[in-house]
């Protein structure tokens, strides 16, 4: 899986993409709301590993989990 931690603008909060291998979307989520974004998109078994990727990341950067 990889992660994209996106920059959001005044009118637009920062995001977050979770990604597979094929680069197909699986989850997507605002950062302000991680875990309750972790929770709806059923990765609750990867929680500690998307906080802690997000956590490292610099914004438009991906991320392998």
């Amino acid at each position: 899986m990889y992660l994209l931690k996106i920059k959001g603008t005044e009118k637009i909060p920062d995001f977050v993409q979770i990604r597979d291998k094929k680069m197909t979307l699986i989850a997507y989520f605002r950062l302000s709301q991680v875990e309750k974004g972790i929770e709806k998109n059923n990765l609750i078994k990867y929680k500690q590993k998307i906080i802690d990727g997000i956590n490292k990341t610099s914004f438009g950067k991906i991320y392998k989990l």
